[in-house]
């Protein structure tokens, strides 16, 4: 029988057909598809990556599948079996349509869907979700693999995939994970990018950047409210007033998410221009609401923004340009910009992360793939000038931030005039020195996540209530300290659903310490078992307190050392996996680049049960009070005051509190 006569929960348990070879799909070329990579096997290496690639499949399929899947390698550089892919339209469905034995892996088989929807994913067709190389799985071979797995599995076994490949289903007990991922965990110095494309190439492992590979990726809204809170709290520090009103914020990126700028800028209040090179991208976020609209002409985009900035109304531009040509132009107009930042993706600088200035996006790619050292030159070259723009604006006034894009760093690398006069830091601070550390993740605030696996709109708004509430509750009792967070979430909450924040699946993203995700968690739980609500999956972005070790973004407000260290993403997936989460992550790369950053994550399924209350409560807290504790540990005044307060309201928790040491006893000594 051909998958095509088979019903969506039919394909799922069969898996990789055994006995036929699925028909070859049409290339579609209005799906955006990832850049061609750079040739980087050997002619040794290209056999051994196809007999990787042939593995998944009967033998005697071999002599039609190896010209086939060389062909692929050929032409893009990776083997993506687009034979593969399923007949059905790959989307978040509700939980009830997955053919599953055990609920928790259906709530999976949800999230991996919606992760590569094609009205999420940056690159659906080769499994990429964001960031240019973001991806869920290596190949579809994976996928169908992956998925009939998760269809045969009891609460009695747990899968282990590896970069993407399902190693197994393997005896396990109830309240262990079903899922453990893991992405790219590279022996150390096997770790530069060009490892990346190599072993990518090969089919061994994968860059899975931070939701993306752990399938728990809710479209730009993930990183909305992260960037409303970082433009509100910007506008704070040039403003002792607060106001949003009138202030111009340019950034770039539009891909994955980079495109929760425009909406965040214009929930924040300010106007907004984000130059994107891609067409395609910039097209689809204005399609989705996500920017008001698109100007492809430099000057007009600048006069669009100042009419608006005039009369103080909140608007959101794409340029569809390169950020240094709308630079460039506003330096030699003297424009007056009050927040500047980029969010481009330049953890991935020299695949498709970001693109030279005065050269075509094709021309772009064709370089990129045929002559990577050159591509590379132009990209040092646009960086350097790049810096050179932002410097002079910032001497007029400008508050620059890096996003945690790696900026900053590779700005650095391509000798750019971006370092402190000390030679050691950036001239710049990244917005969580400035802004998300010690205002947010110290006291144990961060990106919570909720997706409605019902996919009823109806159970998103009584969570967004929910949720409400229960913060508003909080509050009456929270200290002066972090007032100002609780209002910011309380706002945001309330705002979510009237500006369409969903992208996919129903979910949804709220700022929320550990109290705050405890109460709202045993709220849903509480209403699934009342039956007011369907079951829910519970998440958070790898961004956060305690998930993510990375010097240049999340744990760079660190300054005892330790900055460099991955102690704590660690500690965090192996904490969380036994204390009740439904699936654990642990990836290299992320955000900032591979190499860079070690980061993980978790879902956990609420079923209305008395076991979820349980792990719940148990789980939320230790995701949490694992990172304030080593924030504290590091001295950050905020993360003291936050885990003596925990401490205080949990007598068994015991943690570790830092002395402080005399700053002229220590300078008396050297």
């Amino acid at each position: 029988m051909s998958t095509a006569t088979l019903s969506f929960a039919e394909e799922i348990e069969l898996g990789i057909p055994q006995d036929h070879l699925p028909p070859m799909p049409e290339y579609d070329p209005n799906v955006n598809h990832a850049p061609v990579r750079k040739e980087i096997l050997s002619e040794d290496e290209k056999k051994l990556a196809l007999r990787n690639a042939l593995r998944y499949f009967p033998e005697r399929f071999h002599s039609e599948l190896a010209p086939e899947f060389a062909e692929e390698l050929r032409k893009y550089g990776r083997i993506y079996m687009y034979r593969y892919r399923p007949s059905y339209e790959v989307k978040a469905r509700p939980i009830s349509d997955y053919p599953a034995k055990s609920k928790q892996a259906a709530a999976i088989m949800l999230m991996i869907q919606n992760n590569l929807d094609h009205a999420v994913a940056q690159h659906p067709h080769e499994l990429i979700t964001y960031g240019g190389n973001g991806a869920v799985f290596q190949n579809w071979a994976q996928y169908r693999l992956t998925m009939q797995y998760l269809s045969q599995m009891t609460d009695e076994q747990t899968l282990h995939m590896y970069s993407g490949h399902p190693m197994g289903l393997f005896p396990s007990h109830p309240g262990a994970p079903r899922v453990i991922v893991t992405n790219g965990m590279m022996i150390p110095n096997y770790s530069q990018p060009d490892d990346w494309e190599k072993f990518n190439a090969l089919g061994v492992t994968q860059y899975g950047q931070m939701t993306a590979g752990s399938y728990m990726y809710i479209g730009p809204q993930g990183i909305v409210h992260g960037t409303t809170i970082t433009v509100l709290n910007a506008c704070r520090k040039i403003d002792p007033t607060g106001s949003t009103a009138g202030k111009l914020f340019v950034t770039a990126g539009l891909g994955g998410m980079s495109g929760a700028q425009p909406k965040a800028g214009n929930i924040a209040g300010v106007v907004s221009i984000t130059a994107e090179v891609n067409p395609k991208a910039a097209y689809k976020r204005h399609e989705q609401g996500w920017v008001d609209e698109v100007i492809e002409d430099v000057d007009q985009t600048i006069d669009t923004a100042e009419e608006y900035r005039a009369k103080g109304e909140a608007h959101s531009i794409a340029f569809l340009g390169n950020i240094v040509e709308l630079w460039e132009r506003m330096v030699e107009r003297d424009i007056k910009v009050d927040l500047g930042s980029d969010q481009t993706s330049l953890h991935n600088p020299w695949a498709g992360g970001y693109y030279p200035v005065d050269m075509s996006l094709e021309d772009a790619n064709n370089m990129m793939a045929e002559n990577p050292a050159e591509f590379k030159k132009h990209i040092q070259e646009t960086l350097r000038r790049h810096a050179t723009a932002v410097n002079k604006l910032t001497e007029r006034g400008m508050y620059f931030f890096d996003y945690g894009n790696a900026f900053l760093l590779e700005s650095s690398r391509a000798g750019a005039d971006i370092m402190a006069e000390n030679g050691i830091d950036f001239k710049y601070p990244s917005y969580v020195q400035d802004i998300m550390g010690p205002m947010c993740f110290d006291y144990g605030f961060g990106p919570f996540r909720w997706v409605c696996a019902s996919g009823d709109p109806a159970d998103l708004e009584r969570t967004d209530a929910i949720a409400k509430s229960v913060l508003e509750e909080i509050m009456q009792r929270s200290p002066i300290e972090i007032q100002q967070q609780m209002a910011d979430n309380i706002r945001w909450i309330e705002q979510a659903g009237p500006n369409k924040m969903v992208v996919g699946s129903q979910a949804r993203i709220l700022y929320a310490d550990a109290e705050g995700r405890i109460a709202i968690a045993r709220a849903f739980n509480q209403a699934i078992s009342r039956g007011e609500i369907g079951p829910v999956v519970l998440g958070r972005d790898h961004h956060d307190v305690s998930g993510t070790d990375s010097p240049y973004r999340e744990t760079s407000n660190i300054y005892d050392g330790s900055s460099f260290t991955a102690d704590m993403a660690i500690q965090n997936v192996i904490g969380d996996s036994f204390r009740g989460a439904t699936w654990v992550s642990i990836h290299n790369g992320g955000g900032v680049g591979w190499g860079e950053v070690i980061n993980g994550g978790f879902g956990m399924l609420l079923d209305g049960s008395e076991d979820a209350d349980t792990k719940l409560e148990r789980m939320l807290h230790y995701d949490v009070n694992n990172g304030i504790a080593r924030r504290s540990w590091a001295r950050n005044k905020e993360a003291i005051f936050a885990i003596k307060r925990e401490m205080e309201r949990t007598p068994n928790l015991k943690v570790t509190l830092p002395n402080l040491a005399n700053d002229d006893l220590i300078n008396q000594q050297f």
